[in-house]
C-alpha cells in the first residue's frame, strides 16, 4: 500500500470508529492519536535504520503535542486508532495487529528491567478499555476485550473479555459485542462463578428433600 493511501486508510479508520468525526479537516488537525500514529510510524523507521536518539527525540516531541507516549521501538499494525488519547503509555516491545483500538489512558507495560520482549502483544480487532493496564510479555488474542481500568497480567484467549482487578477472564465474545465495547453489558466473571456455585448447591438441596421424603 503506498504512503497516500495508508494516510488515507488512518483518516477513514477514525470516522468508522468515532461517530463524533465530522470532517476530513477536523479529523487531520483535531485528533492527537491520529498525529501520534503517523509520528510514530516515522519514529519506528528511524528506529529500524539504528538512529535511535533521533526516534526518541522525535517520539518524546510527540508526547509533549499529544500526550501519548509511544515507543519508537514498538510494532504497529494498520488502522490503529487511539481514540481521547491522553495518558497512552506503548512500551518499546509491544507489539499490535490491525484495526486495534485504546481509550483513554490505557498502559501496555513491561515486568522486567532485562533487553528482552516484555511488553504485550495484541493480536487483531481488540479493544482495550480507559485506564486499562496491560502488562508484561503476555499474548492478548484475537477480537478479545479489556474493560476499563482492568489489570490484566496473563494472557487472554481470543474472543474473550477480560475484566476487573486482576482481571478475569470470560469466554464467547459476538462479533457486534467487540464492535461496540458496552461496558453496561460487560461480564462479570466473579458474580458468575458465584451464581454457578449456588445454582448448584440449590440443586443439591432440592436433591436431599426428595431423598428425605422417601
Amino acid at each position: 500500500m503506498g504512503k497516500f493511501q495508508l494516510l488515507k486508510e488512518d483518516v477513514q479508520t477514525v470516522f468508522q470508529k468515532d461517530p463524533a468525526a465530522r470532517s476530513w479537516l477536523e479529523v487531520v488537525l483535531c485528533y492527537p492519536g491520529l498525529h501520534a500514529i503517523w509520528s510514530h510510524r516515522f519514529a519506528h523507521y528511524l528506529w529500524k535504520h539504528k538512529f535511535f536518539f533521533l526516534a526518541r527525540l522525535l517520539s518524546h516531541i510527540t508526547r509533549f503535542f499529544t500526550g501519548i507516549e509511544i515507543h519508537p521501538g514498538a510494532k504497529i499494525g494498520r488502522r490503529f486508532f487511539i481514540d481521547h488519547g491522553m495518558g497512552i503509555v506503548i512500551g518499546e516491545t509491544t507489539e499490535i495487529g490491525n484495526d486495534v483500538l485504546l481509550y483513554k489512558g490505557v498502559v501496555l507495560g513491561g515486568t522486567s528491567l532485562e533487553k528482552t520482549k516484555r511488553h504485550p502483544t495484541l493480536g487483531n480487532n481488540i479493544i482495550v478499555g480507559s485506564n486499562a493496564i496491560v502488562m508484561g510479555a503476555i499474548t492478548i488474542g484475537d477480537n478479545a476485550r479489556i474493560g476499563a481500568a482492568s489489570v490484566v497480567t496473563h494472557s487472554v484467549p481470543a474472543n474473550a473479555t477480560a475484566v476487573g482487578i486482576p482481571a478475569r477472564v470470560s469466554m464467547g465474545n459476538t462479533q457486534d459485542e467487540i464492535t461496540k465495547l458496552e461496558h453496561s453489558k460487560l461480564p462479570d466473571p466473579v458474580a458468575d462463578a458465584m451464581k454457578y456455585v449456588l445454582n448448584e448447591q440449590r440443586k443439591l438441596e432440592e436433591r436431599i428433600n426428595q431423598l428425605e421424603k422417601k
